[in-house]
């Protein structure tokens, strides 16, 4: 039986691809010369910087050089140039810092060739399915290019079309890449954490992935479908008629990139409230649904007149397992706490580090590079500096980026940069706490509920001063109202799954054989010009609304009712 040609091949396939090229060895050693010339060349100017010590003052242009390198070694090189971009594990920080302004850019093919590929994929001419198409691409990439069209039933329409031959260019590359994986680390004192051909493999499924322009349809759709309750967030609609694995025609969007400040301001819009909405969609796609895009760059996130935020371009894209979400959640309550052994556990079930690891020398570096971030300067917490502080401990502890995370890693400190193009007063933190305590109470599944308990409880003792904390944290967003998320906790309180934290709750409050009135005092000082007693005891008889006068009773013990004496709130009339 034949080996299968790049070009009928739609899934990764390494054994398939070696096997073709074998038979074709004067394209490999051909692209290998090519390949060879600019890293050889590249590496041996590093060379000569560290031969005659001036590193420190070529090392920014050295890294500019790279990142220009890899444009230039085409659409393989530049995908790889940006998975590189969130790998602190493979790459010095200082490139790492140059390669994140890696724009996914190339000059536009031929308008003949496009329309030639778009012939042959859809069987019928341009002009045969739109009533207009646009004489030049409106936007060139390393994979495609798009135009703007519109279909004779008269809906706007972005047509993209795949770059001729880019297949077997990105075949022949990765079996490269492949062989070469397999004798550098040999060479090399690379810290890898894992083999280097599983890096090789991860990047090219994904990579794959992202040129079959069906496989990005149904990854819009089904994004839309996750948000389709959402009127905040707008995701273009697939013409499926009109599509292939090679051309994809998607709904038009009329809108303009979240870095346009001049047309944000002319258009009306707040900027805040656009971040609102990128950062709580993507705390969403992470902790709720599991499947998040990946590359959120400010080609790929559009404001629109009306407010609305669009996503376009879904090529790449992942899911996570709810194990996977809820040790995330973990992972931040154990954050928010300062629980760097369990943040360690955390580590390990992600996949940071393997399970035959000694975690016991890792805590305290976790302790150092975390702590100061989290401790009076928690306002001042960004993902951006804590990726460069943990690029310092790749190379000192066994830590690696599974290949999920890169991709996550990728999206949090993108959309996080753009956010701060914004605003560059803008806190992630005011946006995310307040979202991480709702979750926190209204999780789709009781064991992502249980987690509250770990925030409040320690050692089976109630935290007062950790609730003040997050009190605190959470007053930090002027747009967070308080009373909503104590209705929801209050409700979950006296349902028949909070009956534990109830009960550990009433045992804080009066252990010792004392009630805490200093600490709910000072809880009471923090919250009450946002809470009046006509709201708090509305909430709490919404609450209890659902029980009969006989089960509220049951459920709140006489005791505690002295504690309004201490708030000095009067009953409702």
């Amino acid at each position: 039986m034949s080996n299968p040609r790049p070009t009928q091949m739609r899934r990764y396939d390494p054994e398939i691809f070696a096997r073709y090229y074998s038979r074709r060895p004067w394209e490999l050693i051909w692209r290998a010369i090519q390949v060879l010339w600019f890293l050889g060349t590249f590496a041996l100017l590093l060379w000569l910087d560290r031969r005659f010590g001036r590193e420190e003052q070529t090392k920014f242009r050295r890294a500019a050089q790279l990142r220009q390198l890899l444009t230039r070694l085409g659409p393989t090189f530049i995908k790889v140039g940006q998975a590189l971009s969130t790998r602190p594990d493979l790459v010095r920080r200082d490139f790492l810092e140059e390669l994140t302004k890696l724009q996914d850019q190339l000059p536009p093919f031929a308008n003949a060739v496009a329309h030639a590929i778009l012939e042959k994929e859809l069987e019928h001419s341009p002009g045969e399915i739109y009533s207009y198409f646009s004489e030049q691409p409106i936007a060139a990439a390393s994979l495609g290019q798009v135009y703007r069209a519109r279909l004779y039933s008269g809906e706007e329409v972005a047509v993209k079309v795949q770059r001729p031959h880019l297949l077997p260019v990105i075949c022949r590359d990765l079996v490269l890449m492949r062989w070469a994986a397999g004798w550098l680390p040999k060479l090399l004192p690379l810290n890898l954490g894992h083999d280097l051909i599983m890096i090789v493999d991860e990047f090219g499924g994904k990579l794959f992935e992202e040129i079959d322009y069906l496989h990005e349809g149904r990854n819009a759709e089904k994004f839309a479908a996750n948000f389709h309750d959402d009127e905040r967030v707008k995701v273009p609609a697939i013409y499926w008629r009109f599509s292939s694995s090679r051309v994809l025609t998607l709904e038009w969007i009329n809108g303009f990139k979240l870095t346009d400040l001049d047309r944000l301001r002319q258009a009306n819009l707040d900027a805040d409230q656009l971040i609102e909405i990128g950062v709580t969609a993507g705390l969403q796609q992470l902790l709720e649904y599991g499947f998040f895009h990946a590359d959120p760059h400010p080609g790929n996130l559009f404001a629109m007149p009306d407010g609305r935020m669009a996503y376009i371009d879904f090529g790449m894209m992942d899911q996570l397992r709810q194990e996977t979400k809820e040790t995330l959640v973990d992972s931040v309550v154990h954050l928010i706490n300062q629980d760097y052994h369990h943040l360690a556990e955390d580590f390990v079930k992600l996949g940071f580090l393997t399970p035959d690891i000694d975690i016991h020398p890792i805590i305290p570096a976790l302790e150092a590079v975390l702590g100061e971030a989290l401790g009076s300067q928690v306002r001042e917490f960004n993902f951006k500096t804590i990726t460069d502080r943990f690029s310092e401990l790749m190379y000192e502890y066994p830590f690696r980026v599974p290949a999920s995370f890169a991709l996550i890693i990728r999206s949090l400190v993108t959309q996080e940069g753009l956010a701060l193009s914004l605003n560059p007063e803008f806190k992630i933190v005011d946006v995310a706490y307040p979202y991480v305590a709702r979750r926190l109470l209204t999780g789709e599944t009781p064991s992502l509920r249980r987690r509250l308990l770990e925030v409040l409880f320690k050692d089976g003792r109630f935290q007062w001063q950790r609730l003040e904390n997050m009190i605190l944290i959470a007053r930090n967003d002027s747009n967070f109202d308080i009373l909503p998320t104590a209705g929801l906790g209050l409700r979950y309180l006296m349902s028949e799954e909070g009956q534990y934290l109830r009960r550990q709750l009433l045992l804080a409050l009066v252990e010792d054989d004392r009630l805490h009135t200093e600490e709910v005092q000072n809880l009471w000082r923090l919250i009450k010009d946002d809470l009046t007693p006509e709201r708090l005891w509305d909430a709490a008889w919404d609450a209890l609304a659902d029980f009969s006068k006989e089960q509220a009773a049951a459920l709140v013990p006489a005791q505690v009712a002295s504690l309004a004496g201490a708030f000095q709130v009067p009953r409702p009339r």
